[in-house]
């Protein structure tokens, strides 16, 4: 039997009923929530309907396995606190149908999993953190999210059906298909993004600290202002950025906390974040020294005093050049001219797995470019066609 489409879009619906939240196709589906534990257990039972054997690990990744070594296909079911029904969920469904197809014909073993806490209510792609070895469930556990709940805590509520980690030697590879969450697919008419890369991505925090004043007897040119010290470095950095990044690179100031945050007082400290993104682990340095010496010069413009923060990160990730390049053939075969090689800005469980074994990624256009949004969508064509496409790669690969 080959794909079945309309029970493909079907679990995907229902999938998205778990969480369903907001106007439209939104979910609210965080890790570890009521939610988010309802769905991964009907995930099991349809995995098992499949005849794949359904396989909790501690840490509450759930994987349909087939056979003893497989290929394995995927991606994760949590959403962000407000999130949209295709985000993660896709990969996942898709990853279902295409190991239950190739059960049902006698294909090529082919599992599927959803990872848990990709969206990091606890980490940053915990999950499949922990399962690749980058960090241990020890460390994670004393992980705690907005509200204070501990990783350890929240692992309990999955802990009657959980078993061992399996060892990744059991899988010869993984793909993960994804709608894009930015808008160049929709933007190009080329409807299929098979990645290269996942970008690398740097965060820390500054703080410059001013002195408080009274907001109309303190002159101009007697003000250590910590907002406009703030202002003043924001433009510098996008001035002396401007020789160093390419068109894919991204910056963001974000997270700003400003005190005392009052329209008669003078600030007199800032708190911010800094995160920048490129698919080049050079260029993330160099403009890491270009945060740095400019956040300094600012300070002593301003008068104002600079603290910075340890950079954290994700190294980028490459995909594997054979994925890449089986995913281009079944892109060409099913849809000539319309598909084109990428970056992907955003952060995937691929990237991961991409450090443990070969790894491909596949993407289909968000409509708007909008993600991590209750109006995330993507047209029901480019769904089925980015199955297909993946289904005719897994099978290639898994072979």
């Amino acid at each position: 039997m080959p794909l079945n489409p309309q029970r493909f879009l079907d679990d995907l619906h229902r999938l998205r009923s778990f969480g369903a939240s907001g106007d439209g196709k939104g979910v609210v589906r965080q890790a570890f929530s009521d939610a988010d534990i309802a769905a991964r257990k009907w995930l099991a039972g349809r995995m098992k309907d499949a005849g794949l054997t359904p396989h909790f690990d501690p840490m509450g990744n759930v994987f349909g396995l087939a056979g003893e070594q497989s290929l394995l296909v995927g991606s994760h079911s949590d959403s962000q606190p407000e999130g949209g029904w295709l985000d993660g969920a896709l990969g996942v469904i898709a990853g279902l149908e295409i190991a239950r197809a190739a059960m049902e014909d006698g294909g090529p073993s082919i599992s599927c999993v959803s990872f848990q806490d990709e969206e990091g209510r606890f980490g940053v792609l915990t999950g499949s953190d922990i399962w690749s070895g980058k960090q241990t469930l020890q460390e994670a556990d004393g992980f705690s999210d907005t509200k204070g709940n501990r990783l350890a805590e929240m692992r309990q509520l999955l802990a009657d059906q959980a078993g061992d980690f399996l060892p990744l030697r059991r899988f010869t590879g993984f793909l993960e298909l994804h709608i894009e969450q930015g808008p160049y697919l929709e933007e190009t008419g080329l409807g299929l993004g098979i990645v290269t890369d996942i970008v690398g991505i740097r965060d820390m925090r500054i703080i410059f600290e001013g002195r408080q004043n009274h907001a109309g007897t303190t002159p101009m040119n007697l003000r250590r202002d910590a907002f406009q010290a703030l202002s003043a470095f924001s433009t510098a950095l996008n001035s002396r950025f401007s020789n160093v990044v390419t068109p894919a690179t991204v910056w963001t100031i974000g997270h700003v906390n400003l005190h005392p945050n009052a329209p008669s007082v003078v600030p007199g400290r800032v708190e911010f974040s800094m995160q920048w993104r490129d698919a080049e682990a050079d260029r993330l340095q160099r403009m890491a020294a270009i945060i740095e010496e400019t956040a300094k010069e600012t300070a002593a413009d301003h008068g104002v005093a600079l603290a910075m923060g340890p950079v954290m990160g994700i190294e980028p990730a490459a995909m594997d050049a054979r994925f890449q390049a089986e995913l281009a053939s079944a892109a060409e075969a099913l849809a000539p001219g319309t598909w084109q090689t990428m970056h992907s800005g955003a952060l995937h469980d691929a990237a991961n797995m991409a450090a443990v074994m070969p790894t491909g990624m596949l993407f289909v256009p968000s409509i708007g470019g909008i993600s991590h949004a209750f109006d995330e969508d993507t047209k029901e064509d480019d769904l089925l066609l980015g199955l297909k496409v993946l289904d005719r790669a897994a099978r290639a690969l898994a072979a």
